[in-house]
């Protein structure tokens, strides 16, 4: 058995330093490999044809308020959505804080070794808490099932990137409504009734554009309600100036850029 690993060990080396000419080792990944993000979408942590080892990590977060657990999703392939790829395993990270959404910083981990195994790592930044998976057969795909899931993912292209098109402005419009809710209770008491108002109106709007799938309407929603959101910001400082702080103009680009919304926040896991 020594002898074994000790060959193994120097054919390995021979590989990385680019000696060895006759003997095929799965050097590379084949397919990506990541993780389902919000709306289902496919998230590659490692990209097709990445040399190993690697190792990737990338900052996520939570899709909704007061959620005390994610579900980490591992997957392999190169199709747009979740459901089209291949998957290798899941885990449950628990025991997250309760805070608004976005706020949650979950550092996940993608590590896999020369041999192909791949380990999958979710740690809560906040309280340190970590869970994993390990994947031994990550690259053990025949050379056909690589190439057969390589021509699916280019005869799909065009029928995937819409999908993924609907789904990132379906996200969009979802957050935008949510903070856009959050700053009518935060400055209820400042603004006007009919600010109020119309803003409301236009969540409807995006909301009832939300139960389509029609791209086009809930983008024209989106940009509306986004509009009527600015209404705010020039209500208040319409307002402060009225009251004589003539220099409120330096301050207004330090808060908007100390206070502009979800800045970090990233893919949601």
């Amino acid at each position: 058995p020594d002898e074994v690993v000790a060959v193994g060990a120097a054919v390995q080396a021979g590989i990385f330093q680019g000696d060895v000419k006759d003997v095929l080792l799965l050097d590379v990944t084949p397919l990506s490999l990541g993780i389902e993000t919000m709306g289902g979408v496919f998230t590659p942590m490692i990209e097709k044809n990445t040399t190993v080892p690697t190792a990737k990590s990338q900052i996520f977060s939570t899709a909704a308020d007061n959620q005390t657990s994610v579900e980490i999703h591992v997957l392999q392939g190169e199709r747009s959505m979740a459901a089209d790829n291949k998957t290798l395993g899941r885990f449950i990270l628990d025991g997250i804080p309760p805070s608004p959404r976005g706020i949650p910083q979950i550092e996940v981990t993608f590590d896999i070794d020369a041999n192909g195994i791949l380990n999958v790592s979710a740690k809560d930044k906040a309280t340190g808490k970590v869970q994993s998976v390990r994947i031994e057969a990550s690259t053990q795909l025949s050379k056909e099932e690589v190439e057969r899931l390589k021509q699916d993912a280019a005869a799909h292209a065009e029928e995937d990137k819409k999908k993924k098109e609907l789904i990132e402005i379906k996200n969009h419009a979802e957050q935008t409504i949510y903070l856009a809710q959050k700053n009518l209770d935060e400055w209820k008491e400042k603004i006007s009734a009919e600010t109020k108002e119309g803003i409301m109106k236009k969540i409807t709007e995006t909301q009832e554009a939300l139960k389509t799938d029609d791209h086009q309407k809930i983008e024209s929603a989106l940009h509306d309600l986004s509009a009527e959101l600015q209404k705010i910001g020039q209500s208040m400082y319409g307002a402060q100036n009225a009251g004589g702080q003539g220099d409120a103009s330096s301050g207004a680009g330090g808060a908007g850029a100390e206070n502009g919304p979800g800045a970090d926040q990233g893919p949601t896991a």
